[in-house]
């Protein structure tokens, strides 16, 4: 059997719990091979972002041509892409390679409250970068930022969801952690229904890199072959024992546990 690949173009988070760092880990989780472009250089820790300190584009594009001619990816995900010019190269190298099965995470905000997307980025990510997405997974303050819509509750959400789709997102998934509601529920939009998966929501402040953590998982999957429904599925149950298990790390807001989920199968 073929192993299966997947490619993260993404920031490094020297901290280890977001960023490459995260995408790195869950793919090794769930048995894929991994390949990073590392779109940016960041200094934090569970604290907060002390730099962040942006690749040029000649080196995420030479590190994206060499990744195309000797390691093509089943699957790939995107997270911090900083600015307008990183997320048209990015675009356009997506297209030129035709590479399938990417799952985007519009990271905006880091934990700490950094600003991880230049704000004239936001459109440039709507035109150019999710009309080229399988899955977008946005949390609901970023759902907000790309549809300029105010979302209090699940119908809402729907609402967003249908015009993330009109973008040209073929599957659409707001996450539930910002939500309101007693338990954490995620809203998946193939375009047509919605479904919703539902856990109970864990009191921690350690959450660090739960959105890259989250996506990656649901990038591993479809490298793996899985559904839609099936990658969401398991990105819910990935993400959730990370938080669940969680490794009280640092003084700030702690990471996830990205070895929980095979330990809970065991």
């Amino acid at each position: 059997m073929a192993t299966a690949k997947a490619l993260t173009i993404a920031g490094s988070d020297s901290g280890g719990g977001a960023g490459i760092q995260a995408d790195l880990k869950t793919f090794q989780e769930l048995k894929v091979y991994g390949m990073s472009a590392i779109t940016a250089i960041t200094a934090q820790n569970t604290r907060g972002v002390d730099g962040v300190y942006p690749m040029t584009l000649e080196a995420i594009e030479k590190q994206l041509e060499s990744i195309a001619v000797d390691l093509r990816p089943d699957a790939l995900k995107t997270g911090m892409l900083f600015n307008s010019e990183i997320i048209e190269l990015v675009a356009e190298k997506i297209k030129e390679y035709h590479w399938r099965n990417l799952v985007i995470d519009p990271v905006m905000i880091a934990k700490g409250g950094a600003n991880l997307l230049q704000k004239e980025a936001a459109e440039s990510m709507k035109r150019k970068l999710l009309p080229l997405a399988t899955v977008l997974t946005p949390n609901i303050p970023e759902a907000e930022v790309l549809t300029g819509m105010d979302i209090r509750n699940i119908e809402e959400r729907k609402e967003a969801a249908k015009r993330l789709n009109a973008m040209g997102v073929a599957y659409v998934v707001i996450k539930g952690g910002h939500g309101a509601e007693k338990e954490a529920i995620d809203l998946l939009f193939d375009g047509s229904d919605f479904s919703s998966l539902v856990a109970e929501r864990i009191p921690t402040k350690n959450t660090h890199g739960t959105g890259c953590t989250f996506s990656a998982a649901i990038t591993a999957a479809l490298a793996n072959g899985y559904s839609i429904n099936e990658a969401f599925r398991l990105g819910k149950d990935f993400i959730h024992q990370a938080i669940k298990n969680d490794l009280h790390i640092g003084s700030g807001h702690g990471p996830t546990n990205h070895w929980a989920y095979q330990e809970s199968k065991r």
